[in-house]
């Protein structure tokens, strides 16, 4: 074995297995920021790494399994800033620029998953269930306010299915694509359209509901 194999062998045990994964979720996300997830390989992500194909198989069991693990941890990520607002009395602009904020630096990613939901049955079920938590949240927020008397009485579950796919198309439209539309304006419209569909004020009249 020559010197140079020696050192890359000794690179490779010492790598630890979340600095691994996390090596090929990156070179995934990197390859999804430029191409259409039906042309997703495990050899074009093991390309990108400094890995050999069968480390691959070490921490994901196909293609699919990749795609769920970028959405899971993408997704941990939408819901750390939505719960501000979702889950305890936070500013509504404050979370809405925290989520765009998210989608700004994977937007491509996730428009990539999306797009191939269309023809991508497992693609889908991981896209949707990611969407489907949104509306769950949200929902239960609306019944809150509504029980506060903060919402006038609807029902939460349609309203929270409505401002959730209308946010995403939205952020999918404006950051899922290059060049982004700024993150600011993105936010600052979601939270007016937000603010008025509920609370029937804009965020410059009240922030905090």
């Amino acid at each position: 074995m020559s010197i140079a194999q020696t050192g890359t062998s000794s690179r490779r045990r010492r790598r630890s297995p979340e600095s691994a994964e996390r090596e090929i979720l990156e070179a995934a996300e990197s390859f999804l920021a430029e191409r259409p997830f039906r042309d997703l390989s495990v050899d074009e992500v093991m390309a990108r790494t400094t890995l050999s194909r069968p480390s691959f198989y070490v921490y994901f069991r196909d293609r699919h399994h990749l795609a769920v693990r970028l959405v899971e941890g993408i997704g941990a990520e939408l819901f750390e800033g939505a719960n501000v607002w979702l889950e305890g009395e936070g500013d509504v602009g404050d979370s809405l620029g925290a989520v765009a904020a998210v989608y700004a630096r994977h937007g491509l990613v996730l428009a990539a998953i999306a797009d191939a939901a269309g023809h991508d049955p497992d693609a889908e079920s991981t896209y949707r269930g990611m969407i489907e938590r949104f509306i769950d949240a949200t929902a239960r927020r609306i019944e809150r306010d509504i029980a506060t008397g903060d919402v006038e009485p609807l029902d939460p579950t349609e309203a929270a299915r409505a401002l959730v796919w209308m946010s995403e198309r939205y952020l999918k439209e404006t950051l899922g694509r290059l060049p982004q539309a700024p993150v600011a304006t993105v936010a600052e419209t979601l939270s007016e359209i937000l603010m008025r569909a509920l609370y029937g004020r804009g965020r410059a009249a009240s922030t905090r509901v």
